[in-house]
């Protein structure tokens, strides 16, 4: 039977002293502060003591605390030994001896400490259960004699008795068990002999792998831990091997020679994937790591064949359905030349098999997918009907929604539905990608548009964002068209740009209706010192400001309106009637947009005088401004329409 059986939930205390269990409800209570589970299968053996699903805290505890302190890779087998003595009933409990290929219920006699290792006999009646084929009493018996009737304290399940006498036992069982499966790596002893193992080895050993229980783990990244992890357990057991062997070889032998070469290979090789490993390990550079995994997926180009494919996604597919995308869809393409359809249940495996060109027709349905849509090739993908009616949600909290890396790509009509994330719904790493029609229900950052990708968003609507609803990095190009953004932390969140290897990005905000966000509905990210320069140029920048309506009178407000379309240069005004209501907003980002872009020009000219460059351009206006904001609503948003945030 599987062993996915032996791990049941627990929740307890690590020991039954009054330190450590001070957060246990019923620790004054006589009996077992642990529950209990019975093990599947057609042997009816007794209940078992749960220990298997504990605490990140309650593990990272036990072992900072009371196993590991500070000792050595080393001195762990030492330290551990030490503690179980402390706290282990050295014999008089019974327990399932389990391995991949049998469970036998065995009974300990004996512990032997420094070797992790209790004694053992079976116990009375004999009861066993086997997956490949049944085990006799006289078989398991030859079985034990071969060991010494010694077994590894990680392959015993202690079996459930409800006096609290044995809870530590076995509390202590499952830590030793948990560090050698999940933790402890055979190169360890090897590495640098420090006294920060816990640090350096255990505790971001332990976080990854809670992180990944807990879907904070991108799971390609999942996947290529594990592959290195493995590669890097058979090449360290492939160089002990060589080791081994050159130890017994001639001085002088040639073949001693050749497995020297060979071992320093392998040692390479070796460290090379121990680093890979730390990066993973690693909560910072881990998502680092990620990242550049993600924006680095190649585009299949285009089919060999030269053709292209539409593929049709639907949960169930209907005669009358077949017939409506026939009628409305299917036909249009067949009209132009012979193309052929594959049809899918779920999108993401229509999205894995396709190649440039290809489209994709989302069919109503809800539809729950696990991973990440990679889109690296420019292919349309579109719903087929109202957005409400194509619900695509995401499950799994440690990847991205949506990566586009294609040069030219195209979403329409769908909904995305996200949930528990700890990345965004959408990010655009490079190339172009067209949102239309769309709805997107964020949780954690909405849509993020990196450096040098551009991002076209028209007649969609995004909420829920725990951070911003849309955040633009420099040099990027984002342009938004009756959208409407509302219910997220920040509403629009435009990276600093002020660096001078940063590029200027290029704004463009028609129409949208940004409200009810918590904090401003834009906000301009600049570092600190920029705003101490402010002063030193803004005699220069004040030609570039536009009053608001509350300074200004009627008069006024028709030099208003020249100065706003000389600035944005694309403006479109509305009625003098209602400016007030719909400019002050889109009045006030340009003004701080413009001031950003004046200061970065300043310190442009300043450099390249420093350099004895005395042609720098002024035409800060038609080379600088990048901004065409108009007609925008921005409504109940908790700090405002617009602010700066300084780092």
């Amino acid at each position: 039977r599987p062993t996915a059986q032996w791990e049941a939930p627990a929740s307890a205390c690590l020991f039954q002293d009054e330190d450590s269990c001070s957060d246990c409800s019923n620790h004054d209570k006589p009996g077992s502060n642990l529950q209990s589970f019975v093990p599947e299968g057609k042997t009816h053996f007794p209940e078992i003591f749960q220990t298997s699903q504990l605490l990140f805290y309650e593990r990272f505890r036990a072992y900072q605390d009371y196993i590991l302190a500070d000792c050595k890779a080393s001195e762990v087998r030492e330290f551990t030994a030490e503690f179980l003595e402390k706290v282990l009933e050295p014999s008089g409990w019974q327990a399932v001896w389990h391995t991949n290929v049998f469970e036998v219920l065995v009974e300990v006699t004996d512990v032997d400490f420094a070797a992790l290792k209790a004694v053992v006999r079976l116990a009375d009646p004999y009861l066993c259960e086997s997956q490949v084929s049944s085990f006799t009493l006289e078989c398991m018996n030859e079985l034990l004699d071969l060991k010494e009737h010694r077994l590894p304290l990680q392959e015993l399940w202690v079996v459930f008795d409800d006096s609290g006498v044995f809870d530590q036992t076995a509390l202590a069982i499952e830590h030793v068990r948990f560090f050698y499966q999940n933790i402890w790596r055979s190169w360890d002893e090897e590495e640098e002999d420090e006294y920060d193992y816990f640090v350096r080895c255990v505790e971001p050993r332990l976080r990854l792998h809670y992180d990944i229980l807990e879907d904070r783990v991108p799971s390609g990244l999942i996947v290529d831990y594990h592959n290195l992890l493995s590669q890097c357990e058979e090449s360290y057991r492939k160089f002990l091997n060589l080791r081994s062997s050159l130890s017994n070889c001639n001085s002088d032998s040639e073949q001693e020679n050749i497995s020297m070469v060979e071992g320093l290979k392998l040692y390479s090789e070796i460290e090379q994937l121990k680093q890979k490993l730390k990066l993973i390990e690693n909560p910072l550079l881990r998502y680092v790591f990620g990242y550049q995994k993600n924006s680095n997926i190649q585009a299949k180009g285009i089919r060999p064949n030269g053709q292209k494919v539409m593929h049709v996604v639907s949960s169930t597919m209907m005669t009358g359905l077949l017939r409506s995308l026939l009628r409305d869809r299917l036909s249009q393409e067949l009209c132009k030349e012979e193309t052929e359809i594959q049809f899918h249940s779920d999108p993401l495996s229509a999205i894995n098999a396709c190649y440039e060109g290809d489209t994709v027709i989302v069919c109503p349905g809800h539809y729950m997918v696990h991973g990440t849509f990679a889109i690296a090739d420019s292919i349309d993908l579109e719903g087929y009907g109202l957005p409400d009616d194509i619900v695509i949600e995401k499950r799994g909290k440690g990847d991205t929604f949506v990566d586009c890396t294609g040069v030219d790509i195209k979403i329409s009509g769908i909904k995305f539905i996200q949930h528990d994330a700890v990345e965004g719904i959408l990010i655009i790493h490079r190339g172009k990608t067209t949102l239309e029609n769309c709805v997107l229900q964020c949780e954690t950052t909405g849509v993020t548009v990196r450096t040098s990708a551009e991002f076209l968003m028209k007649n969609s609507d995004l909420y829920g964002a725990k951070g911003a609803g849309i955040e633009i990095y420099p040099g990027s190009k984002c342009t938004l068209s009756d959208n409407g953004i509302h219910h997220c932390k920040e509403g629009i969140l435009i990276k600093d740009f002020l660096d001078e290897h940063y590029d200027i990005p290029k704004i463009s905000m028609v129409n949208n209706v940004i409200h009810n966000n918590e904090g401003y509905g834009v906000v301009l990210v600049k570092p600190t010192i920029f705003s101490d320069l402010q002063e030193n140029v803004q005699d220069e920048t004040e030609a570039l400001k536009v009053p608001t309506s509350e300074e200004a009178d009627t008069a006024e407000r028709i030099d208003l309106e020249e100065l706003i379309q000389c600035a944005t240069g694309k403006m479109e005004l509305y009625a003098r009637s209602s400016l007030s209501e719909q400019v002050e907003g889109n009045c006030e980002i340009v003004n701080e947009l413009v001031a950003a872009s004046t200061q970065k020009g300043q310190m442009k000219k300043k450099r390249l005088s420093e350099l004895g460059i005395t042609q720098a351009d002024d035409k800060l206006m038609s080379q600088e401004m990048f901004v065409s904001i108009v007609g925008n609503q921005f409504k109940w948003n908790g700090k405002g329409s617009f602010g700066t945030f300084l780092f």
